[in-house]
């Protein structure tokens, strides 16, 4: 169906979570596209209810309610038919388009399987991850697992769509085929449609084929697309995303609980929540120039996305951390990151017993938000240690290639097992947006920011900004149908600008009381050692910056003792001078430590 995009007016769009499906209305008005009304409702993919339409209907509900507008016909509903009003035009009544999202029913789970865990299975990873997929499990053939280990997990994960790489084109075959014989041993079940057979792509050797098909012909409906790593210089993760697309639809939506019905709704394809989120900030790292980092930090699980400069163009990356979150998994945060390094992010000291069971309880209750001060800084602190924990993950993932041949000099023989190539810089990065409960609702805009500030443990100069609403969702899937308009609401109700971060780096023996001067339209201030502050500006107003580092050895994010000089447009919160190393050290006396985050709360107006 041809969309003419001229024609839109008013556009209904869902993002169907795995709690909570939320319904945005957009609309053209006298200054441009804006999101005008919203309406959430519980998601209800699980039983009893069983049918993701009846919470999206009750959500669009209070969207009428809240607008005025009046949307659903109960008479096509009640036969079967898509049930919106059409707008023809009428400024009161009616939409032009629905579209969706969806996570609900714990999203698209996958697994991948290849040859080399840092080469074929990385760029599986990332096909997959890129796709808007979780990873239940990455299976390569130096993995050091067993046969019967590796069988036995395949059974226990029932994953959505399993992808299977491995090999360059006309390599060896005998190894891909040795997975696929694998994959046919475990005969996994999907995890909807019980009657189906399993979803496989092969993106591999291209000559091991037709052998991989016929094996698991049997127990899988197999699509074979270009390999994703077709040289050991190239990686072409395009081909299996869009398979891993098309499968989405047609096999996970379609058995989902009441997805049939919902799919019938809309024209254009239902995209996985964390896809569109991803085009989102890939777009808008095109278009600006810049280079982004996202979080979307959710109950569950914490998606990090990152748009860097590579030789030719922008590289895109996703990660989600599967087992960090602030409700359902904040016990495997408080595992994971360890007591005391949750606790060093406090004003106040609290015992390891106490911190536990506070965790425990919000873990056995994920819906119940802080009600004092004390609650709302520890669940901060889980926020910073799942932020930090995310990024090391995408870190392991957001790399080069493995495996292509470079000229190397005598020094890389010390940095090679370490840096592998790492594509996330945060001195190069612009800005970072943060996304999920903890951040967009925040009870103030500073709050958040430190979070960020802190969990990334940002260097030089950055700008930091919130999704408002957690809105990117719907724009992303808006964005393949209009995307001047979806930029355009972006830009005005999504993103909210916090401010900029200042945040040298410096050598671990630096001792110099004064790191940089920072000059903002020719008032300058000094950056102290081990300090925090805050430069309170005008928002929205254009300011020149320039921060001039006082030692050879400060990196301000021009090079040691370069000065950096720039224009930015000031945010809510203006300019937070940050003066701690990276790392980012902590007293080991507990007092000390709460006296200097009390220093830090208190400089930034916290309370």
């Amino acid at each position: 169906m041809k969309i003419e995009i001229e024609k839109l007016n008013t556009v209904l769009v869902t993002d169907c979570g795995s709690t909570t499906t939320k319904a945005l209305l957009f609309q053209r008005t006298a200054g441009g596209w804006r999101q005008t009304f919203r309406g959430e409702a519980p998601t209800t993919v699980e039983e009893p209810v069983a049918d993701v339409t009846v919470g999206a209907l009750n959500a669009f509900t209070e969207v009428e309610e809240l607008s005025g507008r009046k949307i659903l016909d109960q008479s096509s509903l009640s036969q079967g038919k898509p049930p919106f009003i059409k707008s023809a035009g009428n400024p009161h009544e009616g939409i032009d388009l629905y579209l969706s999202t969806s996570s609900a029913g714990g999203g698209l789970q996958m697994m991948v399987m290849g040859l080399v865990k840092e080469m074929t299975t990385e760029s599986a990873q990332r096909a997959a991850l890129g796709a808007g997929a979780i990873v239940m499990d990455a299976v390569s053939a130096d993995d050091g697992r067993e046969d019967h280990e590796r069988i036995e997990k395949i059974r226990h994960i029932r994953p959505d769509i399993v992808l299977i790489t491995g090999g360059v084109d006309t390599g060896s075959r005998t190894h891909v085929i040795e997975m696929a014989e694998l994959l046919l041993a475990a005969q996994p079940r999907p995890r909807f449609g019980e009657t189906l057979k399993l979803p496989v792509i092969y993106a591999g050797n291209r000559d091991a084929a037709p052998e991989v098909s016929a094996i698991l012909e049997r127990i899988a409906q197999v699509s074979v697309v270009e390999n994703v790593r077709p040289t050991l210089e190239q990686e072409n993760l395009g081909p299996a995303r869009e398979a891993i697309h098309e499968f989405f639809l047609k096999h996970v939506m379609s058995h989902s609980p009441g997805y049939g019905k919902l799919l019938e709704w809309t024209p254009v394809p239902v995209m996985p929540t964390p896809a569109a989120v991803g085009d989102m900030v890939l777009s808008y790292a095109k278009k600006t120039g810049q280079q982004v980092l996202c979080a979307d930090i959710g109950g569950a699980t914490t998606d990090v996305f990152s748009v860097f400069r590579g030789s030719s163009e922008p590289i895109f990356n996703r990660t989600v951390s599967a087992n960090l979150g602030m409700s359902y998994s904040v016990a495997n945060v408080m595992v994971e990151a360890g007591v005391e390094n949750i606790a060093r992010w406090l004003p106040f000291a609290i015992g390891e017993s106490e911190l536990r069971d506070r965790l425990r309880n919000k873990m056995i209750r994920p819906t119940t938000i802080p009600q004092a001060a004390d609650d709302l800084f520890l669940e901060q602190a889980v926020c910073r240690e799942a932020l930090r924990l995310s990024l090391a993950h995408h870190r392991s993932l957001a790399v080069g290639l493995s495996g292509v041949q470079r000229q190397r000099t005598i020094g890389d023989i010390f940095t090679q097992a370490q840096n592998r190539n790492q594509l996330v810089d945060l001195m190069q990065l612009n800005l970072v947006v943060g996304s999920g409960g903890v951040l967009s609702h925040a009870p103030s805009r500073m709050q958040a920011a430190l979070m960020m500030l802190d969990g990334f443990a940002l260097e030089g100069l950055t700008e930091l900004a919130v999704d408002s609403i957690f809105m990117m969702p719907h724009l992303g899937v808006f964005a393949s149908v209009y995307p001047e308009a979806a930029a355009e609401i972006f830009l005005h109700d999504c993103l909210v600008r916090i401010g900029h971060a200042v945040a040298p780096l410096f050598p671990s023996n630096f001792t110099k009381a004064e790191i940089a001067e920072i000059v903002v339209d020719g008032q300058a201030t000094i950056l102290k050692l081990d300090e925090v502050s805050c430069l309170e500006l005008e928002p929205k107003r254009q300011v020149d910056l320039v921060i001039r580092p006082l030692h050879s050895a400060v990196n301000v994010g021009a090079g040691k003792g370069q000065s950096l000089a720039t224009k930015i447009t000031v945010g809510e919160c203006g300019l937070i001078l940050d003066g701690r190393n990276r790392p980012i050290k902590f007293p080991f006396d507990q007092s000390k430590r709460c006296e200097q985050q009390q220093r830090i709360f208190h400089a930034l107006g916290i309370q």
